[in-house]
């Protein structure tokens, strides 16, 4: 099991789905974690998928065609319990193979992809769920280790000269273009792996919530090894 003895007031551990889905959230505690040990060869199943894109999105036919040794067949059985789970708790997780992601340089000192931290916003009450199967994991920065990267005078000067618009507008532009979403690491932080097969649920900024939104980021991948990780 990977080692998440590095922790924080933020994350609450639980050995079971039922526990990880009723948890609430409270205090600052943002994310909770299913610790889990998983069986099963799912490298085989990266490997077995011929990925022509920079991503794309496993379905469960695809799952069930894959010719597999007893080991991958294994890991399947997880990846589709896990996709049931979901299901059944009423979110729509998708299973994805991942080489890299669309990186964003619209704004040189203000990228907005997901390499960038940042927090998840929605409308209405829920939650985000991820579990890394195979490749690099993603990270979650602890909230008082991070800062809204529009709250550093310097990108918020960059940011203005973008807008040009009325000071009472701006504030408005920012949420608009998602920029409040993201954050920076500030001096000495020290990001959290989530690990490999751990199944995560994390805080998301809604009209309802009780916590912080929960700061997270997607990592940079290895040369050659592609990523399958599940979420919704």
């Amino acid at each position: 099991m990977t080692d998440l003895s590095h922790t924080a007031n933020q994350i609450h551990y639980v050995t079971n789905f039922q526990d990880l889905i009723s948890t609430p959230f409270h205090g600052e505690m943002n994310a909770i974690c299913w610790t889990r040990n998983l069986i099963g060869d799912f490298s085989e199943i990266a490997n077995k998928i011929e990925l022509k894109e920079n991503m794309v999105v496993l379905d469960q036919d695809e799952l069930f065609e894959l010719q597999l040794s007893e080991q991958g067949q294994l890991a399947r059985d997880i990846l589709l319990n896990d996709l049931k789970l979901l299901k059944a708790h009423g979110a729509s997780p998708v299973l994805n193979l991942i080489k890299c992601y669309e990186r964003d340089d619209t704004y040189s000192f203000f990228p907005t992809d997901v390499y960038s931290f940042h927090v998840d916003r929605s409308p209405v009450p829920t939650d985000t769920f991820l579990c890394t199967y195979y490749g690099e994991s993603s990270e979650i920065l602890p909230n008082s280790q991070a800062i809204q990267k529009v709250l550093v005078p310097e990108i918020r000067d960059e940011l203005k000269k973008i807008y040009r618009g009325e000071e009472e507008g701006f504030e408005s532009f920012v949420s608009e273009h998602f920029f409040d979403l993201h954050y920076l690491p500030k001096p000495q932080a020290q990001p959290i792996s989530l690990g490999i097969g751990h199944l995560w649920r994390l805080a998301v900024d809604h009209p309802e919530s009780v916590v912080l939104p929960c700061v997270h980021r997607a990592p940079k991948e290895k040369n050659g090894q592609n990523r399958l990780l599940m979420i919704c």
